[in-house]
């Protein structure tokens, strides 16, 4: 059977993949037919299923289930690094689907679709990427993905704001991302200081990446609010309170995220 022939085909084939190495092919075709100039589609041939494939594991269990085990042992890392895992499996599909569902909108918007498209496909790709260097270190702690169980909320928020591409665009990285990009500095150091020099360059790799995928998510975010003629600061406010409930800590959390990401569009100038 022939692969796929443009952008938005290629992003629901990577829905459509449920096992970890077929998702992650699929992603790599994707940026491949990008890199190679591959016309968008068009959106209403290629609409996203309502829920991504996935494995038969990991056990998804609420979030009380899902073990956490202290930094000084090698299945507490691998606990750790289990739980990076599923985050990084769950944010392939949150780009692709960013891409599937909402390339149409921004179309009608009048914003560039095929840009929007090509840059939720680069941050799938740094996801795909992202998860098989931390599967490929579980290898290496006797640890496969799926042994473990999971909890799904990233993908609750992704349910939850399907019908809004406002409020995606404003929990899924400016929200959710934004709060991984505060704790894993931390997590950094408490790995180094356990002697995983390994696992830490990894996540290193991984944050210096994530900074990029929150300043995308905070360039469309105002290009939609523009086209929107509101005011991109009070509607994340409105959007944000809406969907995803945070405390005054989480408020400073994002402001200092949201400067790190304006200074990452400027370096990356």
């Amino acid at each position: 059977m022939s692969g796929p022939t443009c952008l938005l085909e290629a992003a629901r084939g990577v829905l459509t993949a449920g096992p970890p190495q077929d998702k992650t092919a699929a992603a790599r075709r994707a940026a491949a037919l990008l890199a190679a100039g591959a016309d968008l589609g068009e959106p209403s041939r290629f609409a996203p299923p309502a829920t991504p494939a996935r494995p038969e594991k990991p056990r998804l269990a609420p979030p009380g289930e899902v073990p956490r085990r202290r930094l000084g042992s090698e299945a507490g890392r691998a606990a750790l690094l289990h739980a990076i895992a599923h985050i990084e499996f769950n944010a392939i599909d949150l780009a692709f689907d960013m891409t599937a569902r909402f390339a149409g909108e921004i179309a009608r918007l009048g914003l560039d679709a095929r840009a929007f498209a090509a840059d939720w496909i680069g941050v799938g790709d740094d996801e795909a990427r992202h998860f098989g260097m931390i599967a490929d270190r579980l290898t290496t702690l006797g640890t496969a993905y799926g042994d473990l169980p999971a909890h799904n909320g990233l993908w609750e928020a992704a349910e939850a704001t399907a019908g809004n591409l406002a409020a995606r665009l404003a929990v899924a990285p400016l929200v959710l991302e934004a709060r991984g990009l505060d704790v894993t500095p931390d997590m950094i150091e408490r790995l180094r200081g356990a002697g995983d020099e390994e696992s830490a360059a990894i996540l290193t790799v991984i944050y210096e990446d994530e900074i990029g995928h929150v300043a995308c998510g905070r360039r469309w975010f105002n290009h939609v609010c523009d086209a929107l003629g509101r005011a991109p600061a009070e509607e994340f406010r409105t959007l944000r309170a809406k969907y995803f409930k945070v405390t005054k800590f989480d408020d400073s959390i994002i402001v200092l995220v949201l400067a790190l990401s304006t200074l990452w569009s400027y370096i990356r100038r």
